[in-house]
């Protein structure tokens, strides 16, 4: 740390107690009274420099007292800093720092110690001092500014603090290598051939170091949350980049909210207003935290992808925990909805921390993140699925981010879908915000209404046909259709439909493999027509067509098998329409073209119905 050294004399003040006392032979003719200090000190070397002193000297010596006694009660600094004004005054050596410059050139100000009396006065020389040496150095400068905030109105006055931030936000935007160096050349330090760093000419030896845009960000998180925030406003009026600034934003709030790093802190009831550095141990108290949230969404820029999204699920779930203000929380899950396709299932998983406690997890709050969400993809334009002629929906790169959201939301419906107080509206809506087009695949949905289902065994049948409904059984898998046909806890309704379009998918396969048979058949005709055919090409297609051959035959005898056990069922169909009436069953099957006149047990109407879909394909 820069310093300039004042005064020539030997230090003559010793303390006793809660005293301060000048040896130079002469008695003490005046007590000056700073807090709870006393300093007994000679009228003559005070009233000569400073324009205060006089004229209270002179106002206690009109009233004949022999020794006078004068109170400074609103000096800056208080008695540390009186303390190095009197040996000032009295010539005595002292070290201007940057640690004690602003406290001495506000005391000097409040003091008016001017060139009026005496030459190079201590406003002369702290002044000096400030611009040549502190406002020139980060390290000096950041140390000056840090000081001024245990009197931040009179180095405000004094436009101080302004001047520090300037200087750092200046210094910010600069590699840091370059402070200091005497000789420059082109923007940066001269170089050898070599390519290390010269010294007035001489070479030292070193190379330039290459370092990052954050440097800065550990020194500026060690100051106040106000000087801080003046110190991100300047730099943004310097047009620095966005993302620079919010990382900063990000350092220094992981610093502070214990919460983002998932440590719990024990709040200190005898914490100071202003937000104390995690490494002295002491943890801000809840309205501190609280405080900085609020800064933290003015201050952070509305920008997609400046911030992690975790980072803003940390952010958010730490304002809801300190029960921040709602437009801050609003201002959180607006920011997230920004980016909701970068978060993963670990970070929808925010417990409620409401007192009513009706779920396990905040539903309602991932339901507003994910309208958000929806709103800013409306508005700019990347929720538009195109169609092809025959009207199929083709999934553009566009689609690819609400594409992942809704996978994410699916995944967050089987999260909570075993929370029996999860009501079945809240569900349906979560599931239902997502459009139709961003699901490729209803695996991930059929897999969630499952999960419901067996949490909820109490739901009405009309309820689960209602919550099935949000699913497109022609957009299962055959993996999700095998499974739902054999679920018993779908409606018969539900399994009806999956079955007939799993059996769709089946005769789609059978056609690909006829498809692919015929053009094997042609690709081997035109081989053999040509000459140069070889041995080994013939051996291959003859080996595919083998193949094939054995594929085609297993899947003709599955269907004569089917066709057969179709059969035995309408014959046992008939026999128990001869018994019972028509039953619903029968009205169901008549969507499908049949007529089936017997009510018999769910298991049954579902292998019945299976049978039915198959003998509808073929």
């Amino acid at each position: 740390m820069a310093c300039m050294k004042l005064g020539s004399k030997t230090d003559a003040f010793q303390r006793q107690g809660q005293a301060w006392f000048c040896t130079t032979g002469l008695p003490s003719d005046i007590v000056v009274e700073v807090g709870e200090m006393s300093f007994h000190l000679h009228k003559f070397p005070l009233l000569s420099r400073s324009g205060v002193m006089e004229r209270l000297i002179a106002e206690v010596s009109e009233e004949g007292e022999e020794k006078c006694s004068i109170c400074l009660p609103d000096i800056p600094g208080g008695a540390k800093t009186f303390e190095l004004v009197a040996k000032f005054c009295y010539g005595v050596k002292l070290e201007l720092t940057a640690s004690n410059v602003v406290y001495l050139r506000c005391a000097a100000e409040h003091l008016e110690m001017t060139e009026e009396y005496g030459e190079g006065n201590l406003i002369t020389q702290t002044e000096t001092f400030l611009n040549q040496v502190v406002l020139r150095n980060w390290k000096d400068s950041l140390r000056a500014l840090q000081t001024c905030d245990a009197i931040i109105s009179h180095a405000d006055e004094l436009h101080i603090t302004k001047r520090c931030i300037e200087s750092l936000a200046m210094k910010s935007s600069t590699d840091p290598n370059l402070f200091g160096w005497p000789i420059m050349e082109q923007g940066g330090p001269m170089q050898s051939p070599g390519g290390s760093v010269l010294w007035n000419g001489i070479s030292t030896g070193a190379g330039p170091k290459n370092t990052s845009s954050d440097w800065w960000y550990e020194d500026a998180s060690t100051l106040s949350l106000p000087l801080y925030k003046r110190l991100v406003a300047v730099m943004e009026s310097r047009g620095i980049r966005q993302d620079i600034i919010a990382g900063s934003l990000t350092f220094y709030a992981k610093k502070y909210l214990p919460g983002l790093n998932r440590r719990q802190g024990a709040n200190d009831s005898n914490s100071s207003a202003r937000l104390a550095p995690v490494a002295l141990g002491v943890p801000p108290s809840e309205e501190d935290q609280k405080l900085l949230l609020e800064e933290i969404d003015r201050l952070l820029p509305i920008q997609k992808g400046l911030v992690p999204a975790k980072f803003l699920f940390g952010l958010l779930r730490t304002a809801m925990i300190l029960r921040a203000s709602p437009s801050c929380i609003s201002n959180f899950e607006k920011r997230i909805g920004m980016q909701l396709d970068q978060a993963t299932l670990e970070d929808l998983l925010m417990p409620n921390f409401s007192y009513s406690m009706e779920t396990l997890y905040n539903v309602d709050c991932v339901q507003r993140i994910l309208e958000h969400f929806l709103a800013m993809d409306q508005i700019t334009g990347g929720a538009s699925p195109c169609s092809d002629d025959d009207g199929q929906i083709i999934v553009s790169p566009s689609l690819t981010p609400i594409t992942m959201v809704a996978k994410l939301i699916d995944g967050y419906l089987a999260e909570v879908a075993p929370d029996i107080n999860l009501k079945l509206p809240k569900f349906q809506a979560l599931a239902a915000s997502v459009p139709d087009y961003a699901r490729p695949l209803d695996d991930g949905l059929y897999r969630a209404i499952d999960i419901y289902l067996k949490s909820h065994p109490w739901l009405s049948e009309s309820d689960r046909e209602q919550l099935c409904r949000l699913m497109d059984c022609q957009k299962l898998s055959l993996e999700a259709c095998t499974h739902a046909a054999q679920n018993e806890r779908l409606p018969l309704r539900i399994v009806v439909q999956v079955l007939f379009f799993e059996q769709l998918q089946l005769r789609t396969s059978i056609a690909g493999c006829f498809l692919v048979s015929d053009n094997l058949d042609g690709s081997r005709q035109l081989r053999s027509g040509f000459a140069g055919s070889t041995e080994g090409g013939w051996a291959s297609a003859v080996r595919e067509n083998q193949v094939l051959k054995v594929g085609m035959d297993n899947m003709r005898i599955r269907v004569s098998e089917l066709e057969k056990e179709c059969s035995n069922m309408r014959q046992e169909i008939e026999k128990l329409g001869r018994v019972k009436g028509s039953s619903t069953w029968g009205n169901v099957s008549k969507k499908f073209g049949f007529k089936l006149k017997s009510q018999i047990t769910k298991k049954t109407q579902v292998r019945m119905g299976k049978n039915i879909g198959f003998l509808f394909i073929f």
